[in-house]
């Protein structure tokens, strides 16, 4: 029997490549829903390739547009409501959430209330609700499958791990994005166009942003510290410029796992719908061609985007989402051009600071929505 399998943003660049991989595989896997933002034209050639039993379309003028243009026998939904009435009627063994942002919370959080598994390849709805998530999760009986390739590569390392006592340190690997080697005072002349031309891998525009201030990896930090359940500070970053050890876990015995592989998404996606199984891929590391492996501290002066994460996990709470609230503010206004590359750092610290009197220690759903909008309010 195929497995059934929803993605929310599959016109992403995560849920494109989640396709890729199901046409590869028609006969594991079948997408019986998809859901799109604005990216229509696209969205109707899914829907003519894979057939899926419901489609959703979360911007109004573009759902409005597409009612008077539906010549399939696809229903269809609209926005948040239409998401949670596309999950609930359709029988799923699995859901990509692809979507950027905490936009993505709220149905994340529904999903496993439903008790249907996840695999996850948004980061910020699990830095701003990771407790309310890992929370449902276990009372659900639902399973968070990580489809960032470091959390990936970690829960494959821990495999077999039965105890988390085992684990003295995780690594997660950095590329150090395209300004590793720049001097740190050129950085306030960077552009967008430079920031978007990641070295090593095919992601979207938010992302790729995150990865050259290193925020992506502060994200990554706390995303792993309520994955794997440890303290912050055993979760260590370390900069691997070749982006093929994609993580690795120290055991207190001090010997070393890693996940190695070509840095390619559609690995960790294709574990993450086959777990605990793999399939046969055409995705081949040539151990004999991919030259030296080599490992360093990041800078976190230069990148104080990752100091930046560390200092809220640690102050904890509702801190977290201040900082992701902060950082796609930046980053937006960044891709805008309205700000600068070495000013993304300082909107993040002044929504931590604006933050800091209205701390919440285990805040709600619905408290965490708040906070996050009342951050970027203040933000914009």
């Amino acid at each position: 029997m195929r497995k059934r399998i929803a993605i929310l943003g599959s016109t992403g660049s995560i849920g494109t490549q989640a396709l890729d991989i199901i046409k590869t595989h028609k006969d594991k896997f079948e997408v019986v829903a998809l859901s799109a933002h604005k990216n229509i034209a696209l969205l109707k050639e899914q829907m003519g390739d894979f057939k899926p039993e419901q489609v959703t379309i979360t911007d109004t003028k573009c759902y409005n547009t597409f009612l008077k243009d539906n010549k399939y026998n696809i229903t269809l939904n609209h926005g948040l409501d239409g998401l949670k009435e596309m999950i609930s009627s359709i029988d799923i063994d699995i859901v990509l959430i692809a979507i950027v942002g905490v936009a993505a919370l709220e149905i994340a959080h529904y999903i496993l209330d439903q008790g249907i598994d996840i695999a996850l390849a948004n980061k910020e709805c699990i830095v701003a609700g990771g407790e309310l998530l890992i929370s449902k999760a276990k009372d659900k009986g639902a399973r968070i499958i990580p489809v960032d390739s470091e959390h990936s590569a970690i829960f494959q390392c821990l495999q077999g791990c039965e105890d988390d006592s085992d684990i003295k340190n995780i690594y997660l690997t950095a590329s150090g994005g395209p300004f590793k080697d720049m001097d740190i005072d050129n950085l306030h002349n960077v552009t967008p166009a430079q920031a978007l031309r990641h070295p090593n891998w095919d992601m979207g525009n938010k992302i790729t942003i995150d990865s050259a201030t290193l925020m992506n990896k502060g994200l990554e930090v706390i995303e792993a510290k309520w994955l794997f359940n440890l303290d912050i500070d055993r979760v260590k970053v370390v900069v691997h410029p070749q982006s093929i050890v994609h993580s690795m876990v120290e055991f207190i015995d001090n010997s070393i796992i890693a996940n190695m592989g070509v840095p390619d998404m559609r690995l960790p996606i294709l574990y993450a719908f086959t777990y605990p199984r793999r399939l046969d891929t055409d995705i081949e590391l040539n151990l004999y061609e991919m030259g030296n492996l080599t490992f360093e501290r990041p800078d976190m002066v230069k990148f104080p985007c990752l100091s930046l994460a560390y200092e809220a996990m640690r102050i904890g709470g509702s801190m977290p989402i201040a900082l992701n609230a902060g950082n796609e503010i930046a980053v937006y206004k960044f891709l805008e051009g309205d700000i600068g590359f070495t000013t993304i750092p300082k909107m993040v610290e002044k929504a931590m600071n604006i933050h800091l009197r209205d701390l919440i220690h285990d805040p709600t759903l619905e408290q965490v929505l708040y906070i996050d909008k009342s951050i970027r309010e203040q933000l914009v």
